[in-house]
């Protein structure tokens, strides 16, 4: 079957679009990937030849000049959409997300062809809203999304969130010397979701400073290409055991290695402390509609995470939860067990059986 895979140029969404990719060609399929143009700087490990991109804009409801030139942006991408469906001519198009998607998914509708949509939060975002109404199955991440969707339950189905094939838990052991630390000592890892965090790189830095007196602590910081060299800087002038990324890409270790994880609510990582079951304290970022709130509200629900609010969080704040949970192994432990009630399905599978099952 022929298969394009359209997704946004951020990780949560081009993450789990990969996932579908490589499910979907380990099983014979024809699946091209198609990205926004912005994203061909970035380092997407997929055979050139089954990439595609299109024009990507970035419209707001104001009237401007530079949201005139967006809506150009727009249409552009728009026309070249089109030439893509009559071209490659898929017997399915699978949207996950962002306005890049719009247009694909509309021309499929338009053309004929069957459509998937996979929402990786538990609240709809505002292009996959607007397309539950046209497309043949929406695949959610969460039992909650249901809720949200104003369209026939019969064409909503639960598959989780695809994550990487790499996604799989490795001994502690040798999760810790991949980055050379110690056995023994309790494990953090600071990340702030794929683009960083400058407010949470900052809160966790002067927390985690002052914390090391009290416990011997090891960190793992994945700071961000913004924040990367001022943060290192700062870690170099403490005594803190540190190992600090701007990026990583090998994320499997550092949750095989993790004893306690501080982050944000994002889609993905939502699931991947799931898969891996890592008590965690999570500051849900306040913007973009607060849907990570809601995602940080499942964790918190199965008692496997704290959640501080973005606009709260303080040195006091974060030192708090870490009384509580550093001092406590038996809470951990039961944090760790919350994680029973998480979904186990493996995500991938079960997204490209609906699509392939949906012609």
């Amino acid at each position: 079957m022929r298969v394009l895979i359209v997704t946004g140029s951020s990780g949560g969404h081009i993450f789990p679009a990969m996932a579908l990719w490589e499910e979907l060609n380990k099983q014979g399929q024809e699946a091209v990937l198609v990205l926004p143009k912005k994203s061909r700087e970035g380092n997407i490990p997929v055979d050139p030849r089954q990439i595609k991109y299109i024009q990507a804009a970035n419209l707001s409801l104001k009237l401007s000049s530079k949201n005139l030139i967006e809506f150009c942006l727009f249409l552009w991408g728009g026309w070249e959409s089109l030439r893509l469906i009559v071209k490659f001519n898929p017997d399915v198009v699978v949207g996950f997300g962002s306005l890049n998607t719009i247009t694909l998914i509309f021309w499929a509708w338009i053309f004929r062809k069957r459509t998937v949509i996979h929402e990786q939060n538990v609240v709809c975002g505002r292009a996959n809203r607007l397309l539950s109404k046209l497309v043949d199955k929406v695949a959610v991440s969460f039992d909650q999304t249901r809720k949200y969707l104003n369209i026939c339950p019969e064409r909503i189905v639960l598959t989780g969130n695809p994550l990487r094939k790499e996604m799989v838990r490795v001994g502690k052991k040798e999760a810790l010397d991949f980055f050379g630390l110690k056995d023994g000592k309790f494990t953090i890892l600071v990340t702030g979701g794929s683009q960083g965090s400058h407010r949470l790189n900052d809160v966790c830095f002067e927390t985690l400073s002052a914390y090391r007196k009290r416990i011997e602590l090891q960190v793992i910081h994945i700071s961000g290409v913004q924040d990367f060299g001022w943060l290192e800087n700062r870690y170099k002038g403490t005594d803190l055991t540190f190992r600090i990324f701007s990026f990583l890409k090998e994320m499997q270790y550092a949750y095989s290695a993790a004893d306690l994880v501080v982050c944000r609510a994002g889609a993905t990582t939502i699931s991947e402390l799931g898969k891996f079951r890592i008590p965690a304290v999570l500051i849900p970022y306040p913007f973009a509609y607060a849907h990570q709130f809601s995602n940080a509200r499942v964790l918190s629900e199965l008692k496997a995470a704290l959640i501080i609010d973005d606009r709260q969080l303080s040195v006091e704040k974060l030192s708090a939860c870490f009384n509580e949970l550093l001092a406590d192994p038996l809470k951990l432990e039961s944090m760790r067990q919350g994680y029973r009630q998480f979904s186990k399905q493996e995500a991938a599978v079960m997204l490209a059986k609906e699509v392939l099952n949906s012609v």
